[in-house]
């Protein structure tokens, strides 16, 4: 077995991952964090395998692997997070598919524990490589990504439309088993030696079938309601950022973010690409008339979105005020929550943000905007007429005129219930309620 053989198939691997819901270009950094994750065994099987969720019979007729083999490997697979694996409660098997880089091969990757120096080969690595992500991902004015803000529930006012997806503590209600795991960003941060704040380390908040699958694969440990609920109350008080997965119903994590560590915000606040993170549908507002211009909301906005200047105060011409930047602004509310003279406000932003109401919508709505729409509907890679449809039909959807109608409000809704019928005839309609 030499080298080039061995570069040929984590390139190959490489452009599998690439072809899921959020792309991953390929370099040297790259390269070497997938001969760091996966044996070249293991690459190859998922290199040959469908892209979406599949039962492990059609797995093994698809790669060409002995049934008994392959449920070993797609067991260690699924251990370390380079696959996910869903239980299907109508049939009663698992389904399987690979993990993209995010959510997926970053995150479960830093929430593992064990092996330190391990962990920080791996955290030095991925530092490098995510530069190279958000202008891949983020340049073309897209408006899905996997996490989205959840505004601080105290912050927004009686009066104001606020649904029951949107709060925190209504997600929590309605899930039936709770997990806490290690922060992966800001695990990587630690290992980097670059964590400057003082959140702990074990806040990352996985509910309903996200908690399954971490306590599944010891990526995370059972805890109660009160302990999740707890959670998230000192994650407040620490004035952090809560982002969901980017989901209407059932989402299956809430990260507890912050300014220095996040690799979501960072995406805004370090590279600029304010779409790295879906907003909430609120934004800030400053009560000029209350506001001492200390500079707390200045402090805490996670994304720089507030600044202070001038009061234009004749009598007191050093005097400042808080300014809101309403472009930069995601939502969160931290610096509602954190003013002490309480001259800030959330209001409705005006204009509603693409939030799916499912994961199986926002799958469908993060490959069409990423060009990988086709790999979703025709995911076996070892078919010759389906290799052929992906190639015309992705030359089709990659256009942005077509891109940018089937995202469009007039059609997206449309768009979604043609995606949803050819999931159904496809026999994959169990996925729709994910």
């Amino acid at each position: 077995m030499n080298g080039t053989d061995d570069d040929a198939v984590y390139r190959s691997l490489s452009k599998k991952i690439d072809d899921l819901t959020v792309r991953a270009p390929w370099n040297e950094t790259f390269h070497s964090i997938l001969k760091k994750l996966y044996t070249r065994e293991e690459a190859e099987v998922v290199v040959r395998m469908p892209y979406t969720l599949s039962a492990i019979d059609r797995i093994a007729r698809i790669t060409g692997v002995e049934q008994t083999r392959l449920h070993g490997i797609l067991d260690k697979l699924s251990n370390k997070g380079l696959l996910l694996d869903l239980y299907n409660e109508n049939d009663g098997r698992f389904y399987f598919m690979p993990s993209p880089l995010v959510i997926g091969l970053f995150e479960f990757t830093m929430m593992r524990t064990g092996n330190n120096q391990d962990k920080k080969e791996c955290a030095k690595l991925f530092q490098e490589y995510f530069t190279s992500l958000y202008q891949v991902n983020f340049s073309h004015d897209e408006q899905v990504s996997v996490l989205r803000v959840i505004p601080v529930e105290e912050t927004i006012n009686s009066s104001v439309e606020f649904m029951n997806y949107e709060k925190a503590s209504s997600l929590i209600e309605n899930a039936h088993r709770f997990a806490l795991g290690l922060c992966s960003c800001r695990n990587e941060k630690f290992h980097n030696g670059e964590k400057e704040c003082d959140a702990p380390l074990d806040n990352c908040s996985a509910i309903g079938i996200g908690a399954d699958y971490l306590i599944r694969h010891n990526l995370g440990r059972e805890v109660s309601k009160s302990e999740m609920l707890e959670n998230f109350a000192r994650s407040k008080e620490l004035g952090l950022v809560f982002c969901a997965e980017n989901t209407k119903r059932n989402p299956m994590v809430v990260c507890h973010c912050c300014k220095c560590c996040c690799n979501y915000l960072a995406g805004a606040n370090k590279f600029g690409f304010m779409n790295s993170a879906v907003t909430s549908n609120f934004i800030s507002v400053i009560d000029e008339v209350k506001c001492t211009g200390c500079g707390k909301c200045v402090e805490v906005c996670p994304v720089n979105a507030t600044s202070l200047v001038s009061a234009n105060d004749h009598q007191r011409r050093k005097k400042k005020k808080a300014k809101v930047d309403i472009v930069m602004c995601v939502g969160c509310g931290v610096c509602a929550l954190k003013c002490p003279s309480d001259a800030v406000g959330m209001i409705n932003r005006g204009v509603r943000v693409i939030h799916p109401e499912t994961t199986f919508e926002r799958i469908i709505l993060l490959s069409l905007e990423r060009g990988n729409l086709q790999n979703q509907i025709f995911d076996n890679p070892q078919s010759m007429t389906q290799n052929y449809m992906r190639i015309f039909i992705g030359a089709f959807l990659r256009l942005t005129p077509v891109k940018r109608t089937l995202m469009s409000d007039l059609f997206r809704s449309a768009f979604l219930s043609s995606a949803r019928g050819i999931a159904r005839i496809q026999g994959k309609g169990w996925m729709l309620d994910l």
